[in-house]
Parts: C-alpha cells; sequence; structure tokens
C-alpha cells in the first residue's frame, strides 16, 4: 500500500511540476512567442457612460505602465485632419477617405527600411493592415468590377494622399510599405504624423484613445480582469485563452495538493511499517546486539532493506513523466508549439528533494526505534 501510495503521489507531484514548466515554455519560448497575440491594441469600452469621453489620460496611461504583467505600452496617436487616399490611375479609381494613426517603431511587425520620413522624402510610407487588402479583394473589387491586387502590387502603386486643410486641399505621394496583422489601421511614421498634426491638425485634443501593450501572456486572467476592471477593452479573441489558463492553475494545483497528501500518507505507512517490521524482529535484534552486532550496523543493514524501494519509486515515476514528456513534445510539434522533449531541471531537483526527505525518514525511523530496542 506504502509503494502504491508513494508511486500515485510522486506521479502527481512530477507531473505538477513538468505541467508548470512546460506552461512557462509555451508562453515564453522563443519558439512559442506569437508577435501577433502578444501585442494588445487596447481602448474604454465604448457605451452611454463613455460617450464622448473615451480618451485615454496620461494618468490612465501611468497606470497601465505600472502592472507588472505589462512589458511596455506604445502610445498610438490619431491623425487629427482630414485626409484620403487616392490613385493616380484611371485604370484603378480608387478612392476612400482614410485617417491615419502612428506608433513607436518597437510595436511595428514589418521590418524596412524605408519606414522613414523628412521634409526631404519622396514619399509617405504607410502600413496597411492585412484585413483591409482582404476586404479591398474579396468585397469591395468584386462589387466594383475592379482588378483583385497582391500584396506585391500593392507595394508597386503610388498612391495620392490628400489632407484637407481650411487654406485647401494638400497632396502627396504614398506607398505601402509592408502589412501588419498587429494593428487594424493604417500606419504612418511618426516623424510624419507629429509634423503633419502640428501644421494640418484641427483639434486641440491631444490624448491618445488608443494604446498598444506588449504582454508575455495575454491570456493571463489578471491583465483579463485588469481591462475590465479599469473598463477597457481589447481583441476578445486575443485573451479568449484566460479561461484556459484558469483550468491549468486549477489542475496544477490539484496536482500539487493530492501528491502532497499522499506523499504524507505514503511517508506516514512507511514509517509504521519500518515500526512494526522492528517492533515484530525484537528479540532478534537484541539477540544480535548481545552477540556484539553494533546500532549502527543495524542500521545500515535495515537502512539497505527500506530505502531502496524508494529510490527505485522515484526513478520509474521519473521515467513515466519522461515518456509522458516526450509524447508530449511529439503531439504540440504537429500543432507548432513547442516545449522541451526532456523533462525540466526543476523536475529532478523536485526528485532529489523528495529522495532526501524519504532517507531522513527512513533514517530517523530506524535509529529512534533501534536505540529504543538497544535499552
Amino acid at each position: 500500500m506504502a509503494i502504491i501510495g508513494l508511486s500515485i503521489a510522486l506521479l502527481l507531484i512530477f507531473s505538477a511540476v513538468q505541467i508548470e514548466m512546460n506552461y512557462h515554455d509555451l508562453l515564453e519560448g522563443k519558439t512559442n512567442q506569437d508577435s501577433v497575440a502578444n501585442f494588445l491594441v487596447i481602448n474604454k469600452v465604448l457605451n452611454s457612460k463613455t460617450f464622448g469621453s473615451t480618451t485615454l489620460q496620461t494618468n490612465e496611461i501611468e497606470k497601465i505602465k505600472q502592472q507588472k504583467f505589462i512589458d511596455d505600452v506604445g502610445i498610438l496617436t490619431p491623425s487629427r485632419y482630414k485626409a484620403s487616399v487616392q490613385s493616380y490611375s484611371e485604370m484603378f479609381p480608387f478612392y476612400t477617405e482614410i485617417s491615419f494613426e502612428s506608433v513607436p517603431a518597437s510595436f511595428i511587425d514589418v521590418n524596412n527600411k524605408d519606414w522613414k520620413w523628412d521634409n526631404q522624402s519622396n514619399y509617405i510610407p504607410m502600413i496597411a493592415p492585412n484585413m483591409f487588402l482582404d476586404f479591398y479583394n474579396f468585397q469591395f473589387s468584386l462589387s466594383q468590377n475592379l482588378p483583385q491586387l497582391t500584396q506585391e502590387v500593392v507595394k508597386m502603386i503610388v498612391f495620392k494622399v490628400n489632407i484637407h486643410t481650411p487654406g485647401g486641399m494638400v497632396s502627396f505621394n504614398g506607398r505601402v510599405v509592408g502589412f501588419s496583422d498587429r494593428i487594424s489601421s493604417l500606419l504612418v511614421p511618426e516623424e510624419f504624423m507629429e509634423w503633419a498634426n502640428q501644421h494640418y491638425g484641427s483639434s486641440q485634443n491631444n490624448q491618445p484613445s488608443r494604446v498598444i501593450i506588449r504582454t508575455k501572456d495575454p491570456g493571463n486572467p489578471e491583465l483579463v480582469q485588469y481591462l475590465k476592471d479599469n473598463n477597457l477593452v481589447t481583441d476578445a479573441d486575443k485573451t479568449r485563452f484566460s479561461k484556459y489558463r484558469q483550468i491549468v492553475n486549477a489542475v496544477v494545483s490539484i496536482s500539487w495538493v493530492t501528491g502532497a497528501v499522499m506523499f504524507l500518507f505514503a511517508l506516514l505507512i512507511f514509517t509504521l511499517f519500518i515500526q512494526l517490521t522492528i517492533a515484530s524482529c525484537k528479540e532478534e535484534i537484541e539477540l544480535l546486539i548481545t552477540l556484539g552486532a553494533s546500532p549502527v550496523q543495524l542500521q545500515k543493514f535495515l537502512m539497505r532493506q527500506f530505502f531502496p524501494s524508494n529510490l527505485l519509486i522515484i526513478i520509474i515515476s521519473l521515467i513515466a513523466v519522461a515518456a509522458l514528456q516526450f509524447m508530449l513534445y511529439n503531439w504540440l510539434q504537429v500543432q507548432h508549439m513547442f516545449v522541451n522533449p526532456f523533462i525540466s531541471l526543476y523536475t529532478l531537483i523536485t526528485a532529489f528533494v523528495i529522495l532526501l526527505v524519504l532517507w531522513i525518514v527512513n533514517f530517523t525511523t530506524i535509529r529512534k526505534y533501534i536505540s529504543l530496542r538497544n535499552k
């Protein structure tokens, strides 16, 4: 019973440690980093209470920056002027009114040497969301009898960017230099946005209404709860794993608690078994001592009888967890998620600590009851 109980207890404890390490690998491992999901665009919830006051104040942004589960915060600066984009070609009669946003370069998932602007630039570089191109190709172009466009073709097109001012319309050349899945707005460099807002901006309100955050775990329940408590919202699809994270935490906690309780019961049974064994051999122990055997010799002999089974159970449990870990590695690899194929160092350290506890329990129990019988 003690061997069965200890085996189950160790499997649960080792599994709990390994699950926690796997979850850490999935969240922070370089091969698992999701350049889209780890960045969240946040804004206030729009309802009857916040209507007309959805801008984020400086103190609110500072509060977001101070949260331990948020690594960095970037300001999404909106254009303060009316703008439109159109095609120069009559073969492609494209026109739409548009608004721009800018964000620090470290938050952009497009790496392009042309992502810069100054007064001498020939054109305004722009980054468009992939959803814009999908909308054009599969809805707008079909209804307007326009040709479908690939990303490569769009990057070759020079657009006319119009900024409407009280003194008339000012035009620039513009080119799409990349496409993004991270931010669902038309981006321009911060240098151009600052210059254009200063020269053509009509609004006196310079507070942003949206920010972008970088986080290691978009499904962190603390992050989801913080957004809810502060009347903030983001793409729900990116935080949907919050509930799964809570389930994983619950499973790990249950494994820890159940394993720890069974481990304590196993230790108790082993201790009682040692006591009963020594008590049943009272006469033999007394005879051996009378014949000159020392208590230390008896302790070493009994340790060789009891302790190796504990060591064997730990080794078998580690092998079982290692086999399960390798199977999990192969299964997740198919899902394009990656964990270590081998058990973690922390699992091995846990095994060593438990082995040390078992040795101490065995040794102190045997020494205590040999000493009592010796008296």
